[in-house]
């Protein structure tokens, strides 16, 4: 199996200029964890929900306001972001996949085209485990 063939295409994705309060807001609404960053079509960065853990909201307040927390989510996401971006190809296999989330400790890589930094999709841990279980239930109804 490849990558092509388990990622969910066309990802949710934001620009690096996006705020912190808008990539907060789009993952929370999709139910995603996981944002491609893209500038003129190339992938620059990734942005997960640890990232934006860092933000604890609630101390802000306490300690210095609720202007800090409005400075916090009008910062742009490229400073938060990832920028040593892993990523795969449509082509690249999925035991390959498994190997860079496991050994990296990641929940998800971007697909690129090949030969460009286009984003064409995204393969998560939770896609891994979809088709894991398929195969098993495939398994089970063929044994």
């Amino acid at each position: 199996m490849r990558a092509g063939e388990l990622m969910t295409a066309f990802p949710v994705t934001v620009t690096s200029q996006a705020t912190v309060a808008e990539a907060f807001d789009l993952m929370r609404d999709m139910d995603i964890r996981h944002l491609p960053v893209v500038d003129g079509g190339a992938l620059v960065g990734m942005l997960s929900d640890r990232d934006l853990a860092y933000l604890n909201v609630g101390a802000l307040l306490t300690d210095q306001g609720a202007d800090a927390v409005r400075r916090e989510l009008a910062i742009p996401v490229i400073k938060v972001m990832r920028p040593d971006i892993i990523c795969v190809e449509p082509e690249t296999d999925v035991t390959e996949v498994i190997e860079l989330l496991l050994e990296h400790k990641i929940g998800a890589v971007p697909v690129i085209r090949p030969g460009t930094q286009a984003v064409v999709g995204i393969v998560s841990y939770i896609d891994v485990l979809r088709a894991v279980q398929e195969t098993l239930a495939d398994d089970e109804e063929s044994g």
